[in-house]
């Protein structure tokens, strides 16, 4: 198959279901970054990349404010891949082709990039962009086709819970990590606010950015 997919057909998901543990419970996606709520900061580059944005997140009520449609895991206790399995299970129920999944925590999240994911998605069951993590690339921002939940639950069902578990049973995409620089810094667009020292850096980076050129 070729050509581009209809930035239409596609649900952007939003996941917020971790625990919180490093911020003794409390949604970190909740926490401020550059003067803006981190959340607030994923929901504006996913709305910049797709026509409908969506929560996935077991404890819907701290999230209430921000007046979206919020769905917790189909099964719950299986960390991200329950997260991209209910996101992918979403879009279908929709009739869309797919899933854009970004994490909730990512305040340098690049609507270029997700863009650039989604155009890619009509060839692929799976579209993730390489970074220099340990798995290679960042399945937590990246695009899965419905076709993807039979091979999802296959993954569950031998209990197999990787996050990329199920990508060997799929068609995968990438983005190259030259072609992904170009959309920011490598350091920075992948930035996860696990912990306080994490918020506290990307806090710096936010000010580097607004700061005035000398």
């Amino acid at each position: 198959m070729t050509g581009s997919t209809n930035r239409e057909m596609v649900l952007g998901v939003v996941l917020a279901g971790g625990m919180n543990r490093r911020y003794d419970g409390q949604p970190k996606a909740l926490e401020t970054v550059g003067g803006e709520r981190i959340i607030d900061r994923v929901l504006r580059a996913m709305r910049q990349a797709v026509g409908r944005v969506v929560l996935v997140a077991n404890d819907a009520e701290p999230f209430r404010s921000l007046e979206i449609e919020i769905r917790p895991d189909l099964k719950p206790g299986l960390g991200a891949l329950g997260g991209i399995h209910t996101a992918v299970a979403w879009a279908e129920d929709e009739g869309c082709s797919g899933a854009l999944v970004a994490a909730c925590d990512m305040p340098f999240l690049s609507a270029d990039l997700l863009r650039r994911v989604i155009e890619e998605s009509a060839a692929h069951d799976v579209v993730a962009p390489e970074s220099d993590s340990r798995r290679g690339l960042e399945p937590l921002c990246a695009f899965y086709s419905t076709s993807c939940r039979t091979a999802i639950e296959r993954a569950l069902e031998r209990g197999d819970r990787h996050v990329i578990s199920f990508y060997f049973d799929t068609r995968v995409g990438t983005i190259a990590r030259d072609e992904v620089a170009g959309f920011g810094d490598l350091d920075l667009i992948f930035l996860n606010v696990n912990s306080p020292e994490d918020r506290e850096r990307a806090e710096a980076a936010a000010r580097d950015s607004e700061a005035p050129e000398p």
